[in-house]
């Protein structure tokens, strides 16, 4: 049973990737979304990231936000400083005097394998710094990354106050209460992406059982183009569980199924090389996310002479 269940999903997955190849609509180019501001060519989440992808003509601005010891909202993605900077501890252990003196671009190393920002230090940004560079017309998608959740999102939401900023954000975040207190805290003010839940759960049932549920009307859905699956099988006596790497949930009957429902935006991640960038665009992507916007235009000429 187990090896049948494979096969089939393997063979979907297979099916479907070949049958992108094959398909050249007259479609938009997707817009570029800067993950983490575009965390492949400056220190991620910093303001010169911003800046930069700016400056390569990023469509939008995704970015990390955490809280401080005083409850200002701060941009940062890892749990520790110590992954990304030269200090130690958490965002919310530190006030944001603390924070000032914290060198955000530490490690980042450069392609010579160099690391420029230990001399040349950048400092971690509060989301009012961010929201003021940010041109208006620019939208950004604010990821909200730590718990307790409610502590971020009313940091966030004192700041969206501040800069009146609640119409140039979506929310997006892997934890489900995050989504709940929006919902329950800041229902038409907060616009959110559908749960993560729902889009992969909605793509896995189409993917392994044939049945499409649209979302909402004017759903915003992001999930990676490619991501690894485990899958789950239950039997009278117990339960088989495996993976299926990579998995491609978004098919063009992924898309038609999504389309059902009017004015949808899908924003596929993980969209980091220049077949990734093809496919993407093929399967009519409103928007991807990419580490290097830099790197954009040479997967826009690689499409084209590949008859893209």
């Amino acid at each position: 049973m187990k090896s049948r269940v494979l096969g089939a999903v393997l063979g979907l997955v297979l099916l479907q990737a070949c049958s992108v190849e094959g398909v050249r609509p007259p479609l938009p180019e997707p817009r570029v979304v800067a993950h983490r501001g575009g965390t492949g060519d400056a220190p991620e989440n910093t303001l010169l990231a911003i800046r930069t992808a700016l400056a390569n003509h990023s469509d939008g601005l995704w970015l990390s936000v955490q809280v401080s010891a005083d409850g200002v909202a701060v941009l940062y993605r890892p749990a520790d400083l110590s992954a990304l900077t030269d200090a130690q501890g958490a965002v919310a252990s530190k006030t944001l005097a603390q924070l000032r003196q914290v060198n955000a671009g530490y490690q980042f190393k450069d392609v010579a394998g160099a690391y420029p920002y230990r001399t040349d230090p950048q400092t971690i940004p509060t989301l009012a710094e961010a929201l003021r560079v940010i041109p208006a017309q620019v939208p950004v998608f604010l990821d909200i990354k730590a718990q307790p959740v409610a502590s971020v999102i009313e940091a966030t939401a004192s700041t969206l106050d501040q800069e009146q900023a609640w119409g140039r954000v979506r929310f997006y975040s892997t934890e489900r209460e995050a989504s709940d207190y929006l919902q329950q805290h800041y229902a038409g003010r907060a616009h959110s992406f559908e749960s993560r839940d729902a889009t992969r759960n909605r793509l896995v049932d189409l993917a392994m059982a044939g049945r499409c549920s649209p979302p909402a009307p004017g759903a915003w859905m992001g999930i990676e183009l490619d991501r690894d699956l485990t899958v789950t099988e239950q039997f009278t006596l117990g339960s088989s569980s495996y993976q299926v790497k990579p998995a491609r949930l978004w098919t063009p009957g992924a898309m038609d199924c999504v389309r059902r429902a009017s004015a949808t935006k899908v924003v596929m991640f993980g969209i980091n090389s220049a077949q990734a960038y093809r496919e993407a665009h093929a399967l009519g992507a409103d928007a991807v996310m990419v580490d290097s916007p830099a790197n954009v235009p040479a997967y826009r000429r690689a499409e084209v002479q590949a008859g893209g």
